[in-house]
This record gives structure tokens, sequence and C-alpha cells, in this order.
């Protein structure tokens, strides 16, 4: 079975290389990436800012052990990883041309802080390119799980962590307030990639968090799992066990008034 770092760079394989194109990095530019997780982004980052740098934050200790280690064998010089909450880690100011993060800025507290903290840090003119999930109720990784599990169930339209900024009118405004203009939504229609068979499809998704959290709390029988199990064998295609998702890459700059 996959470790967790290498089963979430699988399962977003598709959406890293749309995000990849979009962030766009320059040769010199000074990069944040926010919730960098196991570094993949932050990596890719520093492959292109060969004469720049890159600084990659995440609350994760075991997955940034797991992105120095990768960043070493890679022989990247320019990256430094951090653990840290964006929303209150001290950033130097004005110090960043980028900030990207793949999906890694919903889940704060606080969000207008959060943002206002990164606006801080980057520089006037600095862009900033995120990709985050619209909301729930558009993205089959969750309601088909969740109606797997529990049918009958209500389907959030987006109020849960991973869908905070899946409405751009919500994400645009905290974005505003934080001092960024010029801000823009491109969709990212690409399916989620769970495993190549059922059974290793069906073991991935019993040891997802948006998963066994629901599990620990709920008496869940036999029948919930096989239908769980029973809805990985309907995504099951030439490529893999898929499912379908939409999400955000949102831009923006670093107001210079």
């Amino acid at each position: 079975m996959l470790n967790c770092a290498d089963f979430y760079d699988a399962e977003l394989r598709r959406h890293n290389e749309v995000f990849r194109a979009a962030v766009r990095v320059g040769r010199r530019d000074r990069v944040l990436d926010i919730g960098c997780g196991a570094g993949q982004s932050t990596r890719d980052a520093a492959c292109v800012a060969v004469e720049g740098s890159v600084l990659g934050i995440d609350l994760s200790p075991e997955m940034l052990e797991t992105a120095r280690r990768r960043s070493g064998e890679e022989g990247l010089q320019n990256v430094i990883f951090e653990q840290g909450d964006a929303q209150r880690q001290a950033f130097p100011s004005a110090s960043f041309d980028l900030c990207i993060s793949r999906f890694g800025v919903m889940f704060f507290a606080d969000p207008a802080a959060a943002f206002a903290n990164i606006g801080r840090a980057m520089r006037p003119g600095a862009r900033l390119v995120w990709m985050v999930w619209q909301s729930q109720d558009r993205n089959e990784w969750a309601t088909a799980i969740q109606r797997a599990l529990a049918p009958g169930t209500a389907i959030s339209a987006g109020t849960a962590p991973a869908f905070s900024l899946g409405e751009p009118a919500i994400a645009a405004e905290i974005l505003r307030t934080a001092g960024f203009t010029s801000i823009d939504f491109a969709e990212v229609h690409e399916p989620v990639f769970y495993g190549l068979d059922v059974d290793a499809a069906y073991d991935a998704l019993l040891g997802l968090q948006f998963i066994k959290d629901p599990l620990a709390r709920a008496n869940v029988d036999d029948d919930a799992l096989q239908r769980l199990r029973d809805l990985v064998e309907t995504h099951m295609s030439a490529e893999g066990v898929l499912f379908d998702s939409r999400a955000w890459i949102i831009t923006a700059h670093k107001s210079t008034d």
C-alpha cells in the first residue's frame, strides 16, 4: 500500500499537472508554498526558480520530513521547509514574489487573519496561485462516498472545511479584504485517482481522514462497507479507480497601493 505522501501525489496527479502550468514560476522568484505537505509543488517550483528560493510551510512534521528527504534526493539547494501555521507564522514582510498552494488554504480557523498574514509577506504586485476544491456537491469523491456510508444523509453545499473556499464570491471577498486585486477563478475538471484496482482503492479510501473520522464516530455496519466497495467497483476504469471532481485555480495580485 502507498504511504500517505505517495497516495496524495498519485491521487492528484492530473490536478498537479494543471496547477504546475498555471503557476508559471520565474527563474528568480521567491516562492511561498502554503500547506506544502510532502513538497511536490514546492519541489516543482524550486526546479524552475533556480536563481530564486522556495519556502514550504505545513503543520505536519511527518509530511515535512518526507519533503526534506525528497528535496535532498533531488539535490535541490534552494528549498527550505518549516513547520508552522500560515495563519500566524512570522513571515518576513514583503519578501515573496509568488504564493502558491495546492489544496492547502481551505482549513484555516480564521481565513481572514490567515490571508492577511500571507498578504503581508508578499511584495506589492506579487502573484498568488491557489488550487481549492469547489463546493462539496460538485465533488463526486465526497458526495458518492458519503451516500454509500450513510444513505439518506443530506449533502452539504460546502460547509465542510475542505470546501470552505468553494464559492468564488466568498473567497474573493476574503482576498480583497486582505489586499489582493485582479482575482480570477479558472475551473479544473479532472478526476481523482484512488488506486489501480478495486482492492487497492478500497483500502486507500478506508485510510483517508474524511472517511476514518465518520467511521470512528458512527456504528457503520458491514452493509455500509459493502456499499462502499460496490461503489469503488463501479468507478473502475482502464486507468484505475477514478472519481469525478471539480476545483478552482484562484489567481490574484497583491495590491500595489
